[in-house]
């Protein structure tokens, strides 16, 4: 769609996407960091394309959240192999200083997605196919019953314990 509307598209990884014609105010990569294979190397390209005070968006699994406490090798978010590298809040501001930004805030997400993925992949493992399907489903259908679990997602993420967080992060030219 953006290709027939006369934008360039890259379709492909970070490491092979062409340098722009103009610096970026704005980059944002959505469940993106997790997967490169060398992220201070694909920060580092972002930042010489940003311009100075540019801000980089980033959202990205926590490791640091209840879920992956509980859960820990059957954790929805985990995703191995396609998830190379978990985050911390404490271990991405030190990625995201070696490529260049630094943090300005983390917000988490108020979303209990990961926490219900990871219900079924116990159910599963236990012999529950059926149910266990609803649960690692829910992410991407979620529906009316997302709204009867946000009190407690809200709570978590006062705490820092959801399974996801966004980040916004300046360009750090110094």
């Amino acid at each position: 769609v953006a290709r027939d509307i006369g934008h360039k598209v890259h379709g492909g990884p970070l490491e092979t996407a062409p340098q722009p014609d103009e610096p970026f105010d704005l980059i944002v990569g959505w469940m993106v960091l997790e997967h490169l294979h060398d992220p201070i190397v694909g920060l580092r390209k972002l930042h010489k394309w940003a311009k100075p005070e540019a801000w980089l968006a980033l959202s990205i699994p926590n490791a640091d959240s209840l879920d992956f406490s509980l859960f820990k090798g059957k954790g929805y978010a985990l995703q191995v192999p396609t998830h190379i590298y978990h985050y911390t809040p404490q271990s991405l501001e030190k990625v995201l200083e070696a490529g260049g930004w630094s943090i300005e805030k983390i917000y988490h997400q108020r979303t209990l997605n990961n926490f219900i993925g990871s219900i079924g992949y116990i159910l599963r493992d236990k012999g529950y196919k059926r149910i266990a399907e609803s649960f690692i489903n829910f992410p991407r259908r979620g529906g009316k019953i997302t709204y009867l679990l946000y009190p407690l997602s809200l709570l978590l993420s006062l705490f820092g314990h959801t399974g996801r967080m966004t980040v916004w992060a300046r360009k750090n030219d110094a």
